[in-house]
């Protein structure tokens, strides 16, 4: 016999069974979203959470109140300042500042933004610039505008526009610049020339983004109106502020801080919510 036939033939190898997958736990997991429901529960328990260390730590006397008022002592003076001291002036005099301010550097910065972002030599010309005052602080200029534009509503929207209109600038010309180039040679292909290029592939590409940025500096704006309300105001709610620091009410101050960031929180939802119907489509 062969002296092949004699060897035993080797045993096929078991068939390996692949690792059974890993149950994800039910626990927090990188990047998984929550529900809507989930959300607003976190965001408002959060804030349930902060109201309680305050109670606590002010109602337990462990803060003294000329430093950080109660919730209790906060509450009954927004109700002073809404039936004695005409509250409601100063908060429809602050969202006309911010408002008003947001809207002049938006009706400059976007045009302008759009400009660099489409055009490198408009961009190489002004990027500088722009560049340069970004980081310059809106409160520097309040001695130059009293001096331009005196101390009446003008200064103060000036100091707003200010604060936003470099932002608005330089992160629209970003978002422009950043559009797809295989839309841009479709576009050519097609026989659009440079205007119809800006017009009709670079602006709607960077809608979403341009409506995006407008709702960021927003944000910002609102934190420049209460520099813009320190110094020769009679009204508004930085000018209350600074007439309660005065006076050493911490219950006043803190719900001024608390009134400009409940407005600030109800412009934003209504921003997001604009966006997501003008541009339902930059989600798909």
């Amino acid at each position: 016999m062969p002296a092949s036939s004699s060897l035993a033939a080797p045993a096929a190898a078991p068939p390996v069974s692949p690792a059974p997958p890993r149950r994800r736990s039910r626990g927090m997991v990188p990047l998984e979203p929550v529900s809507a429901r989930a959300r607003w529960v976190l965001g408002v328990g959060f804030f349930v959470l902060f109201v309680a260390v305050w109670s606590a730590a002010t109602l337990g006397g462990f803060v003294s109140p000329t430093f950080l008022a109660s919730p209790v002592t906060m509450v009954k003076e927004a109700w002073l300042l809404f039936t004695e001291y005409g509250f409601i002036h100063d908060i429809g005099m602050t969202v006309w500042r911010v408002f008003g301010g947001f809207l002049l550097a938006a009706i400059v910065g976007v045009p302008l933004g759009i400009a660099m972002g489409a055009y490198k030599p408009i961009e190489a010309f002004l990027e500088p610039f722009v560049s340069f005052c970004r980081y310059l602080p809106a409160s520097a200029f309040i001695p130059l505008l009293i001096l331009w534009a005196g101390i009446g509503e003008t200064q103060k929207l000036l100091v707003i526009f200010i604060g936003s209109v470099f932002q608005i600038i330089l992160m629209v010309a970003v978002t422009v610049g950043s559009a797809r180039k295989d839309l841009v040679e479709a576009a050519y292909t097609l026989g659009a020339d440079s205007r119809g290029i800006v017009r009709r592939v670079l602006i709607p590409a960077a809608a979403p983004g341009i409506a995006e940025t407008l709702r960021l500096v927003l944000g910002w704006a609102w934190t420049y109106v209460i520099v813009a309300e320190l110094i020769g105001s009679s009204s508004g709610i930085g000018h209350m502020i600074t007439d309660s620091q005065a006076l050493l009410n911490t219950g006043q101050i803190i719900f001024g801080i608390i009134v400009i960031g409940l407005i600030g929180l109800v412009s934003d939802f209504v921003f997001k919510a604009i966006n997501r119907k003008l541009f339902a489509w930059a989600s798909l």
